[in-house]
């Protein structure tokens, strides 16, 4: 049997408003909300509506014969919400029918695996929340922002508590070795690697709509053909989508949905199941132990680095200007200064500055990669002023990093201290128990005993209750 998992990824971030040097210190909204709703409204129509339909049907019809996982930003879920609902209701619908897997991931879709550990922590766990809170699952699988990887990831994952990570299929990183394996990361063995199959991915995304491709056009049964050849020994075929590619890059019209709701049927005559990661990384040992030392993302077709968000000085010095302030934020308590702090992380907004041929200008609301990071840094300068009057920069590091250790030390003790009195009021109900047991079982026994006992013998000549006759 050849386990296939098709892994979906939903994002979209809060796309910035064009914002002036004249506003800063004046305006401390920054979105472009007309903008955000118009698109997240236009993809639902088009491809999540749609995609979430036709996976419930094939959750109807095929039961536990087709499960897939799916990658979800907390931007995207926010927005949806507000304006898309249905879509958020669908998603829990999947879940609680056992079709779908939620993976783990950074609430904004950010680079903060790349630029602050404790940051990125701190995302992953609350986005790992959120997915609790909204679809009743607690993630075991992760998929980082457009998939990136490298060894000091895979440790704060493993610290995480995350069993295994989806990883590009990088050619350069797998050499002979085939990506449809299980394996394991060199410097976190405990975390196992599901290698991405780049090329049945783009069979879909790039080729399905090619009237120009060789193979075109692209069937069902031609494609489930295409995985059962695949050598016998192969564990698992992972592939990575979009999950705007149904409806969105490709047009219902082309047959997409149809497509993907027929792979299942195929799948059963050719001896193909379509599962969940969970299900493969707990089944499946690792072959081998992989090292990634350089990180490598899912953007481009070689997947060899990083450029598309850090290629350039503009990226890299908006940047460093963002991730310069992390410490001072964590210790402010304006929930609005939290909100736009994890906004102001999505990777897109540095997507947008690229200036390779990685960047597809079709993507970037702006003119250029220069006024992309003009509008952004602009927004940067302003939202800097309302850190500095929270923490001014007078407050140099090494008084900050006093504060942030006695913060810190002050809250451990809080929670020793919690945890004391937990273990206090625990004794004290304990006793409390005893005590009423010792009352309830010793009353009956006592009672007993007054009854068993032999009556006092009368003296002869008084009763009782009467005193003795008065001599004369």
């Amino acid at each position: 049997m050849k386990n296939v998992c098709f892994y979906l990824n939903i994002h979209q971030p809060y796309r910035l408003k064009r914002y002036r040097f004249f506003d800063i210190g004046n305006d401390h909204y920054y979105y472009d909300d007309f903008a955000n709703e118009d698109i997240i409204t236009n993809l639902a129509e088009r491809s999540y509506i749609p995609m979430c339909r036709t996976l419930l049907d094939m959750a109807h019809e095929y039961g536990q014969d087709f499960k897939c996982a799916i990658a979800i930003s907390g931007t995207a879920i926010e927005q949806l919400q507000q304006a898309e609902p249905e879509v958020i209701e669908m998603l829990q619908k999947l879940s609680n029918m056992g079709a779908v897997e939620f993976m783990g991931g950074t609430f904004a879709h950010s680079l903060a695996s790349l630029e602050d550990p404790d940051e990125f922590l701190r995302q992953v766990s609350f986005e790992a929340k959120l997915i609790k809170q909204l679809f009743g699952q607690t993630p075991k699988v992760f998929a980082n922002t457009e998939l990136i990887y490298d060894d000091d990831i895979a440790l704060l994952l493993q610290t995480a508590g995350y069993k295994a990570a989806v990883v590009p299929g990088a050619k350069h990183i797998l050499g002979w070795k085939s990506p449809d394996y299980v394996y394991s990361s060199a410097a976190a063995p405990k975390l196992k690697m599901l290698f991405t199959n780049d090329k049945l991915a783009s069979d879909i995304s790039h080729n399905f709509n090619n009237s120009d491709w060789a193979e075109y056009p692209l069937t069902a049964d031609k494609y489930v053909n295409w995985i059962a050849e695949l050598p016998a020994e192969e564990q698992i075929v992972n592939i990575a989508l979009s999950m705007d590619t149904f409806g969105g890059f490709i047009p219902a019209s082309a047959g997409i949905f149809d497509f993907l709701k027929a792979l299942p049927r195929f799948g059963k005559e050719k001896g193909v199941r379509f599962t969940s990661p969970s299900e493969v990384v707990g089944k499946l040992k690792a072959v081998d132990s992989i090292t990634v030392p350089y990180p490598i993302s899912y953007v481009d077709g070689t997947r060899i680095d990083v450029s598309a968000w850090k290629g350039n000085d503009l990226q890299r010095e908006a940047l460093n200007k963002l991730y310069g302030i992390a410490e001072r934020v964590s210790m402010v308590e304006d929930r609005k200064i939290q909100q736009d702090w994890e906004y102001l992380q999505g990777s897109d907004h540095f997507f947008y500055m690229a200036t390779n041929n990685q960047a597809d200008a079709a993507f970037s609301p702006y003119d250029s990669p220069f006024a992309a990071f003009t509008n952004y840094m602009n927004v940067l300068a302003d939202f800097l002023v309302r850190v500095e009057e929270q923490f001014p920069e007078n407050v140099d590091n090494e008084e900050l990093n006093s504060l942030l250790l006695t913060i810190r030390n002050q809250s451990s003790e809080i929670d020793q201290l919690k945890k004391e009195v937990k273990t206090l009021r625990k004794n004290i109900l304990e006793a409390e128990d005893s005590n009423y047991a010792a009352v309830v079982l010793e009353a009956p026994a006592k009672k007993a005993t007054e009854e068993k006992a032999p009556a006092e013998k009368k003296k002869p000549g008084r009763k009782p209750g009467r005193k003795p006759a008065a001599k004369k």
